[in-house]
């Protein structure tokens, strides 16, 4: 699995859209959209807000975190 795809995964199961997602996190709507297309990986401050984001709405952030070490 790709982070994009365990980011995707996390929000759908949050029943967000990218829209909803990108405005929950405080970034714009191209950053989840690049994020989700595997063209950029989030930052350590973006991770942090995707934990929070995951903790709140109860998707798994380990996979999120997995993929974003995969180097």
């Amino acid at each position: 699995m790709s982070l994009g795809d365990a980011i995707k995964i996390s929000r759908q199961k949050a029943l967000f859209t990218q829209q909803d997602f990108a405005q929950k996190l405080n970034v714009a709507l191209s950053t989840v959209n690049r994020w989700e297309l595997n063209k950029t990986k989030p930052n350590m401050k973006a991770m942090k807000k995707l934990r929070d984001f995951c903790d709140e709405y109860g998707a798994d952030y380990k996979i999120i975190e997995k993929e974003w070490l995969v180097i």
